[in-house]
């Protein structure tokens, strides 16, 4: 069977794809696998990185001001999306899929309503638990709505055909061992603190994490700190750092522009600092790292600081709003995370009791059913 996954923009929406695509390839090993994607964006690095092919069309997101350059943006996004849908029904043609799978991301509406107007099965996977903008538009047509959570089914006008299946992350995330991580990494015995703000970069927050490192190396470097700056934010943190004095270059402080092998990290890590994506908390539990989570307020209806508060109130997470963020904040929650062993491992536990660890063979049990159907 020969399958097309649809995503685009960030890595919540690609790495969601990609672990159902790891374990359709396990279960079709002479099935066909193709991303389709927008020009530009994560989806360029992310898949081909993971070992699939790609295809991606020029595309934009709506602008949601009310003036003339909000409505020029309007224009020339609406124009890209039934220029993408010609052609991906033109990939459609040639590739032959039996099902697609769309993961969010405006780039993946294109996929999804070529594959319908063509009659081929389509799916959607919303890590929300309110619909993004792409969901509601394809909830209505789409064959079947895959959400995380058995309560956001009432957020949909069919809520029959919304299936709860939890949000698929890689194996990797669940299975990696700490030491054998740590190893990789070249650690010495200090503890491990990741912290990343998604894959283009959190200005307010590298600007807070820059504190954070001058704070490291004032005592002494009593940790190991892997920071992932973003796409936007390397192109000035790394000089930030530089010029408030904090020497990089002893290897206690390491900045990277994206952290491509975050299952090692994750399973290193003893502390992760984080944005709250569905995609982010997800993995993050899945690993079990005891984490600080500070939700983006910039987002559609605060759906990060609602993911964010459902694990804190299952123990395993402190939640700090972005208004309230200092690095010396963030130092005094990292140090009492990391010196009582009792509540980091009640954190530990009932972040990895949250994750639905089965749900990328959830929804490629249901795509076989679309498919054969």
């Amino acid at each position: 069977m020969n399958v097309i996954f649809t995503c685009g923009g960030t890595g919540g929406h690609i790495n969601p794809a990609i672990a159902v695509a790891n374990i359709w390839k396990e279960r079709y090993p002479d099935s066909k696998i193709l991303f389709v994607g927008a020009t530009g964006h994560m989806e360029e690095q992310l898949v081909p990185k993971a070992g699939f092919a790609l295809r991606t069309f020029p595309t934009s997101g709506m602008s949601r001001k009310l003036n003339l350059t909000g409505l020029k943006n309007n224009i020339k996004a609406v124009k890209n999306v039934f220029s993408a849908i010609k052609g991906c029904k033109q990939i459609i043609r040639q590739f032959q899929p039996d099902v697609i799978l769309g993961t969010g991301g405006y780039a993946s509406f294109p996929m999804l309503r070529a594959g319908k107007q063509m009659k081929i099965p389509v799916c959607v996977h919303e890590a929300n638990a309110m619909p993004g903008l792409t969901t509601r538009m394809a909830a209505d047509w789409a064959d079947r709505v895959l959400v995380c959570f058995e309560e956001s089914r009432a957020h949909y006008k069919h809520p029959e055909k919304a299936q709860a299946v939890g949000m698929p992350v890689r194996r990797e995330f669940v299975y990696a061992d700490k030491a054998a991580a740590r190893q990789a990494l070249g650690l010495d015995q200090r503890p491990l603190i990741v912290s990343t703000f998604g894959s283009q970069g959190a200005r307010a927050m590298n600007l807070a994490m820059a504190d954070f490192m001058v704070l490291e190396q004032a005592q002494g470097f009593p940790y190991q700190h892997i920071h992932g700056v973003g796409k936007f934010g390397w192109e000035w943190m790394p000089e930030l750092v530089k010029e408030k004095g904090v020497d990089v270059s002893q290897g206690s402080v390491e900045l990277r522009e994206y952290i491509y092998d975050m299952p090692t990290v994750m399973a290193a890590a003893d502390v992760v600092i984080s944005r709250a994506g569905a995609s982010s908390c997800n993995e993050i539990a899945a690993s079990g790292t005891p984490c600080i989570l500070i939700p983006s307020p910039n987002v559609t209806d605060n759906h990060q600081e609602k993911n964010a508060r459902a694990i804190e109130a299952r123990g395993g997470a402190v939640v700090v709003l972005e208004k309230d963020c200092t690095a010396e904040y963030l130092m005094e929650q990292v140090q009492r995370i990391l010196s009582d062993k009792s509540r980091y491992d009640v954190m530990s536990t009932a972040l990895r009791g949250s994750v639905v660890l089965d749900s990328a063979e959830r929804i490629c049990d249901i795509m076989e059913e679309l498919a054969r159907k």
